[in-house]
């Protein structure tokens, strides 16, 4: 898309993890000590392949690896449970979130959170970070969609929320599978750097570090 073709923005649509928080050593530790509890031990490049798919396939997937039978529900309970512990004082916002959330609101864009986390998870990063869901105008998360990125299923859900038409969004994103959903709705994308290399994150519009080193988009 040449910047002739990009339609003017209306919303910034954020992925949460490694947008808005790094939480995967975090939910990676969390999902151990899930495991260990059950007699099971894991190793945290386990987890590498289902990164941004949601707990349901990050969690089942190693349990599949190993042959491990769980009832997916319950086990992903515990590791909430365990998680929204350890997070407790110690996850903090990326670089430059605060601000460009702030500068995006005040430009008179609509913000939303769409992350393929559950609503348990997304609420709790949110409140830990100080940007409580009420900061947004529309929060949409794993359970809302019944297709995971990379179909656009949950951008497009977003996009209606806002009252927005996709191609007037510019959705930010830090994992292939996201910059694919994005792409595939039909929004722009600013891809981050905080998982994927700039190689890895093809299709994107642009790309940054981080927010704090964001293009000047808006």
């Amino acid at each position: 898309m040449t910047q002739q073709d990009k339609q003017p923005l209306q919303a910034i649509i954020f992925d949460m993890d490694g947008v808005l928080v790094d939480s995967e050593a975090f939910i990676c530790k969390a999902a151990c000590m899930m495991f260990a509890e059950r007699g099971l031990t894991v190793q945290p490049e386990d987890f590498l392949p289902f990164v941004g798919t949601g707990e349901n396939r990050y969690i089942g997937g190693v349990a599949e690896k190993y042959n491990f039978p769980v009832n997916i529900d319950e086990v992903k309970k515990r590791t909430y449970d365990i998680y929204l512990d350890i997070i407790k004082g110690a996850l903090q916002p990326l670089p430059g979130v605060h601000d460009f959330v702030d500068r995006s609101k005040a430009a008179g864009l609509k913000v939303a959170v769409a992350s393929s986390a559950d609503h348990r998870k997304v609420i709790g990063n949110l409140t830990e970070i100080n940007l409580p869901a009420n900061t947004f105008d529309a929060v949409v998360v794993g359970e809302d969609v019944e297709h995971k990125k990379p179909a656009p299923d949950i951008f497009l859900l977003a996009a209606e929320k806002l009252g927005v038409p996709p191609t007037n969004c510019l959705v930010v994103e830090d994992a292939v599978t996201g910059v694919a959903a994005a792409k595939a709705a039909g929004a722009q994308c600013l891809a981050l750097t905080t998982s994927f290399t700039k190689d890895e994150l093809t299709g994107a519009d642009a790309w940054a570090p981080d927010l704090a080193h964001a293009p000047n988009l808006f």
